[in-house]
């Protein structure tokens, strides 16, 4: 004879089992996050180039986050789903120029971007799968070349200092909505561009205004270092 779950029982666990997945999917925008290698080198804590050599003085790809209306945003959401560079082999070379690892020891990037799977694309699994993921990623990417946008506004990676407004100003008048600069230290404390928030849709399609920013904010002048 078989032995059976009571009906309660067997009825609640498939409700919560979808409850807890919905929920731990849903969100409200991504955050389309971008790093100047110079500043994230240019720190105290310095940095180790990729194991495939020096990256392009380029603007990289940080990730492409979740996040939710309020200001918090889900992690972690799927265990059961591991990054599989076997499930974006034909993007592996483009990744390894547009989404290089400067973390040390030197890698060839594999680490950093199961962080970014497991951490922020798995909570964008209602919307994409792996390969989907870091495609998305990489179109906006395209879409968007922050470094030509500050360079034809007279902003250039030259160590020199810029105004925090016109640097916001320059990507705003490109793209039409509103960027946040994240800043760091250089080793002399000097505060230095080092991120560019932008806001995209929930299908990673679109740009959008930013409906929340972070709260950390630069000085109203920022270095801009070579890389």
């Amino acid at each position: 004879m078989t032995r059976r779950n009571p009906p309660a029982v067997s009825l609640l666990l498939p409700l919560l089992a979808v409850a807890t997945t919905s929920l731990a999917q849903d969100f409200d925008f991504f955050y389309f996050v971008l790093q100047w290698p110079g500043s994230y080198c240019d720190t105290a804590k310095s940095c180790c180039y990729p194991t495939s050599g020096k990256p392009a003085a380029d603007f990289g790809i940080h990730g492409l986050w979740p996040n939710y209306n309020d200001g918090s945003y889900p992690s972690n959401c799927d265990p059961n789903n591991p990054y599989d560079a076997s499930k974006v082999r034909d993007l592996l070379s483009t990744m390894r120029q547009k989404w290089p690892t400067l973390a040390c020891p030197s890698s060839d990037g594999t680490q950093f971007w199961t962080h970014e799977w497991e951490k922020h694309g798995t909570c964008s699994e209602s919307v994409f799968d792996q390969h989907g993921y870091f495609q998305a990623a990489l179109k906006l990417k395209k879409q968007v070349d922050v470094l030509r946008i500050l360079q034809d506004a007279g902003i250039q990676p030259d160590g020199g200092d810029y105004s925090l407004k016109s640097v916001v100003s320059a990507i705003s008048d490109a793209i039409g909505y509103t960027p946040w600069i994240e800043c760091n230290n250089d080793e002399g404390g000097n505060s230095q561009l080092y991120q560019v928030y932008l806001c995209v849709d929930t299908s990673a399609a679109k740009l959008i205004e930013c409906p929340v920013l972070p709260r950390k904010r630069c000085g109203s002048e920022i270095e801009f270092p070579s890389f």
